[in-house]
C-alpha cells in the first residue's frame, strides 16, 4: 500500500463482507486487523483483498510487538501493490498461510519479495519496464510500418492498461467506483476511441512510473520507522552458569544479566551493575556527545557501548524496551488522523466524482451548445480526468504527518497521532511539574561547609553513617563521596533516629547527622552557623548538620537540582511566544528558589486537583495549554490539558494518560515539539498548494487548448512526486 486511498479501498471492500464488525488498515504497518463475531471465514477476507490487487498473508501466530510486524511476514507484490496481512489474537488470523492464486480468484502471480528487497526487483517495476519497453518498440515498429502504427500502440497500451483496468473493476465491485485506476481507465479507453492511441499508451507508462515513485517514497517512510527497530542487535551475551551464552535478543528476560563489549550495541534496556563506559545515545536520542555511565545508571536498547565492558541487568523485555514501545506507539499514532487529514479525506470523496462530472461536461457541452468539434472537446474532457487524479492531494497530508511522527520518534519526541502533532502548533502556555520534570527527580549535594575540619573529612563522616541506607538524601551523600573519591570508613552501632537523623561511631568518634533542630539539641550552634543554615534553607535546600564529639563539624546542603537544560528549555518556549509556569506540590520556598533560577513563574503547595484547576483557569483565559509531568499526581492535569506530555522515565499512568511523551527527559524537547508541529503544518500547506496549483494551471491550459493528455498526467505524477519528496524532507529535520 502506498497511501491512504489504498487503505480506504481495502477498508471499504472488507467492511462489505457479512459478519465484519470493524476493520483497521495500517498503511505504515502494511497490516490489517479485522474484528468479527466469529462467523466470518478467513478465506473470504483474504480473497476480497487479493481481488483488489494487493498481496496478503495471514499473520504467523501472535504478533505482540513491532518486531513481529516487521520481520515475521513475507512481503508480496500483486499487480503492483505491496501488502502484509497481520492478524491479532482473538480475531481468527493465525497460522501464517499465504493466500494462493486459486483462492484469490486471480490469474496474476504473486512474486515473493524478501524484506528490504530493492524496489527495482518488484513486480510493479517489472510491469512499468515492460510497458515502457512495449511503448518504445511501438515507436520503432510504427516508424518502419506506418500502416500498423495504431495497432502496435494499442498493444503497448494494453500491456499496462489491463492490470490497471482490472484493479479499477475490482475496486468498483468492492464499493470504490471512483478510484484513480477508474479515472485512468476511462481516459485511456476514451483516447483510443478518438484515435489518440499513441498518447494513451504514453500516459499509461507515465502513470505507472508515478505509482512506482509513490511506492518508493512510501517504502522510505516505512523504513524510517523500521530503522528504529533495526537498531537493536539480534543477539545478546547472557551470563549463565558462570559463563556467557549468546542467545536471541528477543528471548532475554527481565532480570537477566547481559555482557556488553566495547563497540557493541546494547541489546536491551537495563541498569549497569558492573563497569563504566561512554555510551553513544545518538541513534536513540539524537545527542551527538556520548555520556559517561557507570554502576546504577540506566542504558537503552540500541545505544552503543564505546570503550568499556559492561554488565547490565535487563529491566524490560524485548517487546517492551524503549525502541519497541516507540515503534509500536508511532505505528498506532500514524493511524490517528489529524483534523487537516480528515478534511482532505472528506473532500476527496466528493472531489473525484466531481472531476468525472466536470470532465463529462467539458466533453459534451461545447459541441452540443456551441457546435464545437467533438474529438477536440472529448480529448479535453479526458485530459481533465487525468488532471483531476487525486493522488497528490490525498497523499499531501498523511505523507507529511507520517514523516513528522517518524522523525520526532527518532529524536525521542513521541506524539500519539496526527491530531496531537497538529495541535502542538497552537500551544500558547506550558505548565510544568517540578520534581522529575524540570528537576532530575533526585537530590544531589550542592554545598559542603566545614567547621574545624576539611570538607573531605565532613563528607567522609557523613557517608560512613549513611552506608546501607536507601533514603534519597543518603544516596545523594554517598554519590558525592564516590564522585569526590572520599574515603568511607566503617561506622559502628549506626542507627536511625526517627524524625531526627542518624548516629553512630566512626573511628572512635561519636557522630550525628540530622536536622538543624536535632543537631542543636546535641551541640551548641553559633549565630554564624545558624545564619548559614537559614541561608541554605532560603535557597530551597535541605540542610543536614554533622555533629562530631559534641561539636558542629559541618553542614551538608542538598537539593533536587534543575535538569541541565531546564533553563534553556524554558527560554526556548519564551522565544516561541509561549508562557511557561511551574506547578508543584513542594513548599513555596523551594519552588521559588528553583523557579528563580529558571526564569519561570511558580505555583506551589498544590494537590493534584489544584494542578487540574489551574490548567482549567489558563484555558478559560484563552490559552491552549500543554501540561508536562511524570507522576500519578500529574495524571488529572495531563488529561485536562489540551495536550498532556509525559516526561521520559515517568510512571506508566502518566505515559498512558498523556498525548505525547518526551522519552529522554529533556526540557528543551517541549519547544522542539512545537517547532516540529509548525514545520509539519508548513510542509502540508506547501504540499496542498503544489497539488492544487499544478492542477489549476493544467486545467486552464487544457481548456485553452495549450496542453493535452501528456502534460495532464505529468501534472498529476509530477505533483505526487513533488509532494512526497517535500514530505520526506521532514525526515532530515533536526529541530
Amino acid at each position: 500500500m502506498d497511501c491512504a486511498s489504498c487503505a480506504a479501498k481495502i477498508d471499504t471492500a472488507v467492511r462489505r463482507l457479512d459478519g465484519v464488525a470493524d476493520v483497521s488498515v495500517s498503511v505504515t504497518g502494511a497490516s490489517m486487523t479485522v474484528s468479527h463475531g466469529g462467523l466470518l471465514n478467513d478465506d473470504k477476507v483474504l480473497r476480497q483483498v487479493a481481488r483488489l490487487g494487493y498481496g496478503i498473508v495471514k499473520a504467523e501466530g501472535r504478533a505482540d510487538g513491532p518486531s513481529a510486524r516487521a520481520h515475521d511476514h513475507a512481503d508480496h507484490d500483486h499487480e503492483g501493490h505491496d501488502h502484509e496481512g497481520h492478524g491479532h489474537e482473538g480475531h481468527g488470523h493465525g497460522g501464517g498461510q499465504q493466500i494462493t492464486d486459486e483462492a484469490a480468484g486471480s490469474s496474476h502471480l504473486h512474486s515473493h519479495a524478501e524484506p528490504g528487497q530493492a524496489w527495482w526487483r518488484s513486480r510493479r517495476s517489472a510491469l512499468t519496464l515492460a510497458c515502457a519497453a512495449a511503448l518504445l518498440a511501438a515507436y520503432g515498429i510504427g516508424h518502419l510500418l506506418p500502416s500498423a502504427e495504431r495497432w502496435v500502440f494499442l498493444a503497448a497500451l494494453l500491456v499496462g492498461l489491463v492490470p490497471i483496468a482490472r484493479r479499477a473493476l475490482m475496486a468498483a465491485l468492492a464499493g470504490t467506483p471512483f478510484s484513480i485506476e477508474m479515472l485512468m481507465t476511462i481516459a485511456a479507453v476514451g483516447a483510443v476511441m478518438i484515435n489518440a492511441t499513441e498518447e494513451a499508451a504514453a500516459v499509461v507508462v507515465l502513470f505507472l512510473i508515478g505509482e512506482l515513485l509513490e511506492g518508493v517514497a512510501a517504502s522510505r517512510a516505512r523504513a524510517s520507522i523500521q530503522g528504529l527497530a533495526d537498531l537493536v542487535p539480534k543477539t545478546a551475551l547472557v551470563e549463565r552458569g558462570g559463563g556467557t551464552v549468546e542467545v536471541p535478543a528477543d528471548l532475554v528476560a527481565v532480570g537477566d544479566v547481559i555482557v556488553v563489549r566495547p563497540g557493541d550495541r546494547i541489546p536491551a534496556d537495563g541498569e549497569i551493575t558492573e563497569g563504566s563506559s561512554d555510551i553513544d545515545e545518538a541513534p536513540v536520542t539524537g545527542e551527538s556527545t556520548p555520556k559517561r555511565k557507570g554502576v546504577a545508571d540506566i542504558v537503552f536498547a540500541g545505544t552503543i557501548n564505546s570503550d568499556g565492558v559492561l554488565k547490565v541487568r535487563v529491566t524490560a523485555a524485548a517487546s517492551d524496551n524503549t525502541i519497541a514501545r516507540v515503534v509500536r506507539l508511532v505505528e498506532e499514532a500514524q493511524e490517528a488522523k489529524a483534523p487537516t487529514e480528515r478534511f482532505i479525506d472528506r473532500f476527496s470523496r466528493y472531489y473525484t466524482p466531481g472531476v468525472l462530472a466536470v470532465g463529462a461536461l467539458v466533453a459534451v457541452l461545447p459541441p452540443l451548445i456551441a457546435g464545437g468539434d467533438w474529438n477536440e472537446w472529448i480529448y479535453k474532457g479526458l485530459a481533465i480526468l487525468l488532471i483531476g487524479c487525486p493522488c497528490a492531494l490525498v497523499i499531501s497530508t498523511p505523507a507529511a504527518i507520517a514523516a513528522g511522527l517518524a522523525t520526532g520518534a527518532r529524536r525521542g519526541l513521541l506524539m500519539k497521532g496526527g491530531a496531537v502533532l497538529e495541535g502542538f502548533r497552537r500551544i500558547t502556555a506550558v505548565a510544568f511539574d517540578k520534581t522529575g520534570t524540570l528537576t532530575a527527580g533526585k537530590p544531589v549535594v550542592t554545598d559542603i561547609v566545614a567547621y574545624g575540619r576539611d570538607e573531605r573529612s565532613v563528607l567522609a563522616l557523613a557517608a560512613a553513617l549513611e552506608q546501607g541506607s536507601s533514603h534519597p538524601l543518603a544516596a545523594a551523600i554517598l554519590d558525592r563521596a564516590r564522585a569526590d573519591k572520599a574515603p568511607v570508613p566503617p561506622a559502628l552501632a549506626a542507627k536511625a533516629i526517627s524524625g531526627m537523623g542518624v548516629e553512630g561511631n566512626v573511628g572512635g568518634v561519636a557522630v550525628f547527622l540530622g536536622s538543624g533542630q536535632a543537631a542543636g539539641e546535641r551541640a551548641a550552634m553559633t549565630q554564624a552557623q545558624r545564619l548559614a543554615v537559614d541561608g541554605l534553607n532560603g535557597e530551597g535546600k535541605t540542610v543536614s548538620v554533622l555533629v562530631a564529639d559534641g561539636v558542629v563539624a559541618g553542614l551538608i546542603a542538598m537539593r533536587d537540582e534543575p535538569r541541565p537544560d531546564a533553563a534553556a528549555g524554558v527560554a526556548a518556549l519564551k522565544v516561541e511566544g509561549i508562557r511557561a509556569v511551574m506547578l508543584t506540590g513542594d513548599n513555596r520556598r523551594t519552588a521559588q528558589a528553583i523557579a528563580g533560577s529558571l526564569g519561570i513563574e511558580a505555583r506551589a503547595e498544590l494537590l493534584p486537583q489544584d494542578k487540574q484547576r489551574i490548567v482549567g483557569e489558563l484555558q478559560r483565559e484563552g490559552f491552549k495549554v500543554a501540561k508536562v509531568g511524570d507522576g500519578i499526581n500529574d495524571a488529572p492535569a495531563l488529561a485536562a490539558a489540551d495536550i498532556g506530555i509525559a516526561m521520559g522515565g515517568g510512571t506508566d499512568v502518566a505515559l498512558e494518560t498523556a498525548d505525547a511523551a518526551i522519552l529522554h527527559g529533556r526540557v528543551r524537547d517541549v519547544a522542539r515539539m512545537v517547532r516540529l508541529s509548525r514545520a509539519v503544518m508548513a510542509n502540508i500547506g506547501q504540499n496542498i498548494t503544489v497539488a492544487l496549483g499544478l492542477k489549476a494551471v493544467s486545467l486552464v491550459t487544457t481548456i485553452a487548448g495549450i496542453t493535452g493528455l501528456w502534460p495532464a498526467i505529468l501534472a498529476d505524477t509530477g505533483a505526487t512526486v513533488l509532494v512526497t519528496a517535500n514530505a520526506m524532507r521532514l525526515l532530515r529535520w533536526r529541530g
